[in-house]
């Protein structure tokens, strides 16, 4: 095989730079028909619980870890996703394909995706893709391409026939061009199950050529998955999982036989003199002695030994090294097992990056590290610090996460959002379709608290403290459920500017539904100016009617942003939060609130009189008096405490 490549393209420069692009997952596990998208450097994955994080990682590493055993690639029945039902995968396709962009320009990279047409006869490929499909073996599929169109009986009995073990084989193609998301390109390589028209043969070009068994992606890349950690301490134990055995059979390989020698002969002698200490050799003749007394001599072992067997050879010596770690602040070492659970998790991933490293030492052509939900039992800090450092030159990291923490520190240009469907998952990419400055405004809200909403059902954006305060405790008052309880996040912008978050949730982006809370901060009182008022009220007024402009002008912005856009409402009090409380019939909550904030017995009076006045220019004035005297949030920190058992309705 010949392969032609330009001279000016350097090996050195080219293999840096490879990465993944584009995982698509099709009928696999919760995955009906998934695509998730990556860039270099750090990626991240949001999820809940069961929403697929892990299915993903599992589909990821069908294609690129060489240490997967072989019963690895042997699905079965559950492998299907599970909207097609019960029998019904029989006759479908488990497609997994991995898109790869900047592709190293070395022969042994560009062979797994040119081996079909053997020469390249301008430039290597810098995109390409490389499958795996889990399908009917070539008898079924022919028997299926033989039907005719419409024979749902003919169709039904092939499909009754058809074993999961004896009629599916799996098989990796490279270098195909189609969307294997688009329906219609599926039917177009597997085929339609309702009209009954099934392919004879598919066009390889478009579809990928079945690469020869002696080629392999992952012979030729860096491959490292961490799994998620829960229990290390377990797996310490265990020599086929040990992070600190694995390196050091690693290392054990580089020692020369020379270096070695001294140590193993040491360990003989040790052996020996073992073995010649007295009272082993009182153990070995009475167990020789009473196994004669026992069955004769004729029946007795014709020798009989006790020996040392501690391992002289430099794999297996280095093996039985174990890890004593000391807790930060303590002098004493101890071994894995007497660490706290964190630090036992922190020792474990630190190892397991460290094995990582010394896998990218090795030529190859790029570097991929999989981590699975590394959070676990590690404290906020270290997570925020640990993820703020993990980088790698010419690494791709993809890392799953139910962290706030770790999800702070990560681009949202690179995150991918898990959803939870009914038998199936859907993934979103928050930053799709938005502009840089977009993309920008949004990072900046995106702090640890913010981040939540990430992971939520549904959002609530609210604009100030009273509202992130009480609105929660308002719900768990009325209908005796949390906002956690129904999978919802509220978050405080401290501004009205919700468009910067609020266009994160779109059709093209993420699909839950966000509801916007804001006032309209229409005027609690006249805002003629006359010549009688004095210069107190006229700045009164002027403030008041700029504030109800204000208001104006956002009802205007937001009642445009929201059109077309099925997954965001915006619900509108007529005045303040504080003024609304009170016009919605809760002047008595507010009543009891007043000694808190004046001293003065004659002012107490004069504001509970205030609040319970029918007039809003009187009871709005004086509550938000109140809440500017005390500050806005330990107002409603205070009116808080005081909400009775009997549901409360806001009029907003």
């Amino acid at each position: 095989m010949v392969f032609y490549y330009l001279s000016c393209i350097k090996h050195s420069q080219s293999k840096n730079s490879m990465h993944i692009s584009k995982v698509s997952l099709i009928n696999y596990r919760n995955f009906a028909n998934a695509n998730f998208h990556f860039k270099k450097g750090i990626n991240t994955i949001i999820g809940e619980n069961g929403s697929g994080k892990t299915n993903l990682f599992k589909g990821i590493r069908l294609l690129l870890d060489d240490t997967l055993l072989s019963s690895a690639y042997k699905l079965n029945e559950n492998d299907f996703n599970r909207a097609l039902g019960d029998n019904n995968w029989k006759g479908h396709w488990i497609i997994i394909s991995v898109e790869f962009e900047e592709l190293s320009s070395d022969e042994s990279i560009q062979s797994l995706f040119i081996h079909r047409s053997g020469i390249l006869d301008e430039r290597p490929v810098d995109k390409a893709s490389y499958n795996l499909f889990f399908r009917p073996k070539a008898d079924i599929r022919q028997k299926l391409s033989e039907l005719t169109e419409g024979d749902l009986e003919g169709l039904q009995s092939i499909l009754d026939n058809i074993s999961i073990t004896e009629n599916y084989e799996t098989v990796f193609t490279g270098k195909s061009t189609a969307d294997f998301n688009d329906p219609e390109a599926y039917k177009e390589l597997v085929g339609d199950f309702e009209k009954v028209a099934f392919p004879s043969s598919f066009d390889a070009s478009k579809f990928g050529a079945k690469i020869p068994h002696q080629l392999s992606v992952s012979k030729e890349i860096s491959f490292t998955f961490i799994q998620a950690l829960r229990d290390v301490i377990s797996d310490f134990h265990n020599n086929r999982t040990n992070p600190l055995l694995t390196l050091l059979k690693n290392k054990s390989g580089e020692i020369s036989s020379e270096d070695f020698a001294p140590i193993g002969e040491t360990v003989n002698l040790l052996n020996e003199s073992i073995e010649e200490l007295p009272d082993i050799q009182i153990i070995r003749e009475d167990i020789k002695s009473t196994m004669q007394d026992t069955v004769g001599r004729t029946y007795s072992p014709s020798s009989l030994s006790i020996k040392s067997n501690l391992p002289s050879a430099a794999e297996k010596l280095l093996q039985s090294l174990k890890l004593f770690i000391g807790e930060p602040g303590e002098d004493y070492e101890g071994g894995i097992n007497e660490l706290s659970l964190g630090g036992a998790n922190l020792i474990f991933l630190t190892l397991k990056l460290l094995e990582f490293k010394y896998q990218k030492s090795r030529e190859t052509f790029a570097n991929f590290l999989i981590i699975e939900e590394p959070e676990a039992h590690i404290h906020n800090h270290i997570q925020k610090t640990l993820f703020d450092k993990l980088e790698y030159g010419n690494t791709q990291i993809i890392y799953s996460t139910h962290s706030t923490q770790i999800s702070e520190v990560s681009n949202v240009e690179n995150i991918n959002i898990l959803s939870k469907q009914v038998n199936y998952a859907e993934v979103y990419q928050p930053s799709n379709g938005l502009s840089l400055e977009s993309i920008d405004q949004i990072q900046r809200y995106l702090d640890a608290v913010r981040t939540n909403l990430l992971f939520a059902k549904g959002v609530i954006l609210v604009e100030g403290d009273a509202e992130e305060i009480l609105v929660p405790l308002m719900i768990k008052k009325i209908w005796g459920i949390s906002l956690d309880e129904l999978g919802i996040s509220l978050v405080n912008i401290r501004s009205t500017g919700f468009t910067n978050v609020a266009q994160l949730f779109h059709d093209t982006r993420i699909k839950r539904k966000c509801a916007i809370l804001t006032d309209l901060d229409e005027a609690i009182c006249d805002t003629t100016i006359y010549e009688s008022d004095s210069d107190v009220i006229k700045m009164y007024k002027n403030r008041v009617e700029r504030s109800k402009q204000s208001g104006l002008n956002r009802k205007i912005k937001l009642d445009a942003f929201q059109v077309g856009n099925n997954w965001i409402k915006t619900f509108y009090s007529d005045y303040t939060f504080e003024v609304d409380f009170i016009k919605s019939g809760n002047a008595p909550e507010v009543d009891e609130i007043v000694s808190n904030i004046y001293t003065n017995q004659a002012t107490i009076t004069q504001s509970i009189s205030d609040i319970n006045n029918s007039n809003i220019e009187v009871y709005g004035k004086r509550v938000l008096q109140m809440a500017k005297q005390y500050g806005k949030g330990w107002f409603a920190i205070l009116l808080g405490n005081k909400f009775h058992l009997e549901p409360l309705y806001l009029n907003i």
